[in-house]
């Protein structure tokens, strides 16, 4: 069955860096556009950013941009979010997510499968 995995959040300092990755499996990945999402305890789920399925047209959440980048390996079905310089408001945990098609999107409503999720903490 479709499955997407999410690994490499963890506790870092504010300035450090951390790679999440999303393993997928279960369904064509070269066809689908992968984003990066992330919820705050007592906020909603905003998008950070997302990679089309070609690799082509990354954008970014004006919070994260020029600190993430989004990247993606079709032959090892593996979307990475490389994030650096992070702030205690990047806390959070953080989901993959895809979606059929080219088109790309930080809307959560425009994907249909999701991540169990990795839990970003940012603190000295």
């Amino acid at each position: 069955q479709l499955q997407l995995v999410e690994s490499g959040g963890g506790l870092v300092q504010p300035g450090g860096s951390l790679r999440l990755s999303c393993v997928a499996s279960g369904f064509p990945f070269d066809y689908y556009t992968i984003g990066w999402f992330r919820q705050a305890p007592g906020k909603e789920r905003e998008g950070v950013s997302c990679i089309s399925d070609d690799g082509g047209s990354p954008i970014y959440a004006d919070s994260v941009k020029v600190r993430f980048t989004i990247s993606r390996n079709n032959a090892k079905t593996t979307t990475y979010l490389e994030m650096n310089s992070l702030k205690p408001e990047d806390t959070a945990v953080y989901y993959c997510a895809a979606t059929r098609g080219g088109s790309s999107s930080l809307d959560p409503f425009d994907y249909a499968y999701w991540g169990q999720g990795t839990q970003v903490t940012v603190s000295s």
